[in-house]
């Protein structure tokens, strides 16, 4: 069964694990690699054990820590040609360009790279496939389209951004300019955008739902649960709250039920 885990999720920096027996991939990396390899060992991670590296998009919270993590793991690094072109990873020393829409497979994984909308050159998420088990990870978009919800239909489990309580965002010290971004078509998703989604998949929808990219001068834990308690109450889901400082420990679509956060 796939397994996923995170040594941090946020603007500050991201970096997302998932794994199986055989193979271990990490998706982005905002952090340096002394911070990796304090926050590796916590999840029973040596930096060598990583197959490979997935990025997203360009942005340094996601792309900061990845050449050299890369250098320090030699793993290959798989990014869609729009993000090479921005330069980020030209000190990268494998580095496997990826279409958009495309599938490939790492080790024993399939992945498949799903076109989102957010301000960067060629963005992608990621679906993840092993043998029945399914993982997605979607953060970094600004709406979600019906590319993406189809796309995400019938995860186990789900990394899903829960980036901005409008109100917050508003009301808070963002310079207007900003708040116009994140809040827009091409930004991040609020809470209420992304619960609309866990609720439009209906049948569909995850078993295991992790709130992720939580902004801490935006939003909240308790902002977000506001709205996914009675959710998971209702369609019987397991609720995960990630933060930016520790991420969240291994998880499958076999935990046990309920709520826990993660501080």
């Amino acid at each position: 069964m796939l397994r996923l885990a995170s040594v941090g999720s946020g603007s500050k920096g991201n970096a997302t694990l998932v794994a199986t027996d055989e193979t271990t991939i990490l998706i982005d990396c905002g952090f340096p690699v002394r911070e990796m390899l304090v926050r590796l060992p916590q999840l029973g991670v040596d930096i060598s054990d990583i197959d490979a590296i997935l990025v997203t998009h360009e942005h340094s919270d996601h792309i900061g820590g990845v050449a050299a993590v890369a250098k320090a793991a030699g793993a290959q690094v798989f990014a869609t040609h729009g993000t090479v072109a921005s330069g980020k990873l030209d000190a990268v020393r494998s580095l496997v360009r990826i279409d958009s829409d495309s599938s490939f497979t790492i080790g024993d994984i399939e992945v498949n790279a799903i076109t989102v909308p957010h301000d960067a050159r060629e963005p992608v998420q990621y679906r993840f496939h092993f043998g029945a088990s399914c993982v997605g990870v979607l953060t970094d978009l600004g709406w979600v389209s019906p590319h993406v919800l189809e796309a995400y239909k019938g995860c186990d489990l789900l990394l899903l951004e829960f980036n901005h309580d409008l109100e917050m965002l508003r009301r808070g010290p963002y310079p207007a300019v900003l708040k116009r971004r994140v809040s827009g078509d091409f930004g991040h998703l609020n809470n209420e955008q992304a619960t609309t989604m866990l609720t439009a998949l209906g049948d569909l929808a995850p078993r295991v739902v992790i709130a992720g990219h939580i902004s801490e001068q935006n939003n909240s834990v308790d902002r977000v649960a506001e709205l996914l308690t009675p959710l998971a109450e209702q369609q019987k889901v397991k609720i995960i709250y990630a933060t930016q400082t520790q991420g969240f420990g291994w998880t499958t679509s076999e935990s046990s039920g309920g709520v826990s956060r993660v501080a």
